[in-house]
């Protein structure tokens, strides 16, 4: 039988907000309480960054917050987060970073009369969220889709003469009337799916044709759509070239990866190299989460073309992460007689002009650019693999530029949106993909930390990292804050080189402070959110965000990749402001906290993930019909299409 959960304590202890206590997960401070209780009777730092609290212990309410205080815990008024307390009359609701939930430490005079669970807070450790239906894994106000009636509102469970129903809310049947609500059997629970969408859904009214109309005309549109892509890829199986052959030189740059191919990369790269062995060109995507390695095997793809004397374009949607691509290309073959060039706005039009001759001439085997390399001027002598890098950020009709351009050109697409199952599926025939579903062996993934802002705090993590000898990511959300933030950090740390970049400066200026980084010339960039696509560097392995409560999940996951590409344990933190908390921010820390935990959080985040992957690749078309009946029976149409077509 399992144990039940401890409602009451005789002692606490509560962990200060240094970077090193926080590297520790919750398990291993509960496994190793009892030494650490010892160790403050003996260590001056166990002592001096803990507190130790015991019913029926005699200390002063006001000594007790002081003390608290000191190891950086953050008074809140409402929500309470870890790192943070509050006041409730003679209780102190303290939720400890060596926790899982919140305690209340209850004060008579100047006695520790108990330390009990905070109940109205503790659940999931966090402030309680909407209950989800067991019957139905939607939660009370969610958007829903009913098959036959359309979009409505899930209010949960209501009993109506001793049976339950699923209780749906519905638009309004006429202007200033109250809602329609729709009542469901459990039975009939298969007629109801969660709506899975980008936009805010338009409510249906109970008894129009309206719905009935969308499915029909969306079915409809589905259909041709289908029937285009099976168009696309029988045109495209006509188109014939020489295929690619394995050269021994490979093993020279296969060598030299400084990680073990994981089993999914091994996977993705025999897939891609067995489509440049056939006589069909390749038109594959391959996904993988920021840091996988997609980069790694875009190399070895543009290797195996080059030495099979064929061009290779590589573009990428900015000039940083152009030049960034550019530095990794030539140091990883400069052991091979291989010529790189890079054509951005940016270059010397002297470089721009060589670069540009020697393409049409066929004396530069990889170009690496970016929005440049779609210019009239720009002419290849034997182009034969193109790869997009962030993919979604280049519209359709780039996309199709070297296709019509070179018909029989191979095309590589990255991105680091995933892809829903079902459409994989789909897409097999006509645009396969590849996935990459792990990290490169050895490489930790970065912990994540949500914390109220401390500039104490902020200076104790900086020195931390710094001391190791690593480098610093400190993001602002507003390009007005840097200046503040750079004379902030400049009184913390007074001798260390900080540097700034934001999205109004020039590329020129944003390249130039970047490669500084790079060399270690800088050791705290502070720059927007700028930073969060593409970047590797591998000393770089702590990150700081302040106002972290107005990202989104999906920038939180891109930026936290943006550290821990070595084998150095990385730490994100994720910055706010406990004072003025407001109830969408709250929601957004909310987000944060589980996105950390592998729990529901994570599985938001990968299903709004999906479905931007599934965005980026249908196109805006496809994905306003997607929005207006939910991705969910979306998909349900797209294979019910496909069913009766075939691709021969």
């Amino acid at each position: 039988m399992a144990e039940k959960p401890t409602k009451q304590l005789n002692t606490l202890l509560i962990a200060g907000l240094a970077p090193y206590f926080l590297e520790k997960p919750v398990l291993w401070w509960e496994e190793n309480e009892e030494e650490i209780i010892k160790k403050r009777g003996l260590s001056p730092t166990w002592t001096r960054n803990t507190v130790l609290v015991e019913t029926g212990q005699k200390i002063k309410q006001s000594e007790f917050l002081r003390r608290i205080s000191e190891l950086g815990y953050e008074r809140v008024f409402e929500t309470i987060l870890p790192g943070t307390y509050k006041t409730l009359g003679s209780t102190i609701v303290i939720f400890p970073i060596n926790k899982k939930i919140p305690w209340g430490v209850e004060f008579s005079g100047n006695i520790v009369e108990a330390i009990e669970k905070h109940e109205t807070i503790a659940k999931g450790g966090l402030t309680l969220k909407p209950q989800k239906n067991k019957e139905l894994s939607i939660a009370s106000g969610d958007y829903v889709v009913h098959i036959d009636h359309g979009i409505g509102i899930f209010q949960g469970l209501e009993e109506k003469n001793g049976e339950n129903y699923f209780k749906i809310e519905y638009a309004s049947p006429a202007h200033g009337a109250d809602p329609d609500a729709l009542f469901v059997p459990i039975s009939e629970k298969k007629r109801l799916e969660p709506y899975y969408g980008l936009e805010r859904p338009r409510l249906n009214r109970l008894g129009s044709q309206f719905w009935t109309r969308t499915k029909k005309k969306s079915r409809e549109e589905i259909i041709a759509f289908a029937q285009e892509l099976i168009k696309i890829y029988k045109n495209r199986v006509i188109q014939k070239r020489p295929p690619y052959l394995p050269d021994s030189f490979e093993k020279i740059v296969w060598d030299s990866f400084r990680h073990e191919l994981t089993p999914s990369q091994e996977n993705a790269l025999e897939e891609i190299l067995s489509n440049m062995a056939s006589p069909e060109p390749m038109d594959r995507i391959l996904t993988g989460d920021v840091g996988f390695g997609k980069t790694e095997l875009a190399l070895r793809a543009a290797l195996r073309a080059a030495l099979n004397s064929r061009q290779t374009a590589i573009l990428a949607p900015t000039t940083v992460l152009a030049d960034q691509h550019l530095s990794v290309f030539k140091e990883r073959l400069k052991n091979l007689p291989i010529k790189i060039g890079g054509l951005t706005r940016l270059s010397p039009e002297k470089e721009n002009k060589k670069t540009l001759e020697n393409l049409a001439e066929g004396e530069t085997d990889i170009v690496i650019g970016t929005h440049r390399l779609f210019s009239k001027d720009v002419k290849f002598k034997n182009l034969g693999l193109v790869i997009i890098d962030e993919e979604q950020r280049f519209g359709v009709r780039h996309k199709e530029h070297f296709k019509k351009l070179h018909p029989a050109t191979d095309i590589l697409s990255l991105s680091a949106t995933p892809i829903p199952r079902t459409l994989t599926f789909f897409l097999a025939g006509v645009r396969p993909a590849s996935q990459i579903k792990e990290a490169p062996r050895g490489r930790k993934a970065p912990l994540t930390k949500v914390l109220p802002f401390s500039k104490k705090f902020v200076k104790e993590a900086l020195k931390a990292e710094l001391k190791r000898g690593g480098q610093v990511y400190y993001v602002a959300n507003r390009i007005k804050n840097i200046p503040k933030i750079v004379e902030m950090l400049e009184k913390l740390i007074p001798k260390s080189k900080i540097g700034s970049i934001h999205a109004r400066l020039s590329e020129k200026n944003i390249i130039e402070t970047m490669r500084d980084f790079r060399e270690k010339k800088i050791e705290i960039l502070v720059s927007t959110t700028i930073i969060e696509n593409g970047l590797d560097i591998s000393s770089v392995n702590t990150l700081i965000v302040e106002n972290a409560a107005l990202l989104g999940l999906s920038q939180a996951h891109q930026l936290r990749g943006r550290i821990g590409r070595g084998d150095t344990q990385a730490i994100a933190y994720f910055l706010y402001n406990p004072k003025n908390l407001m109830p969408k921010a709250e929601k957004r820390l909310n987000n944060l906290l589980n996105f950390q935990e592998l729990g529901s959080g994570l599985e938001l985040a990968k299903r709004d993930l999906e479905i931007r992957g599934a965005g980026n690749i249908l196109g805006r078309e496809q994905s306003g019909i997607a929005n207006r009946i939910g991705w969910n029976l979306y998909f349900q149409f797209m294979n019910e299409a496909t069913e009766n077509l075939s691709l021969f």
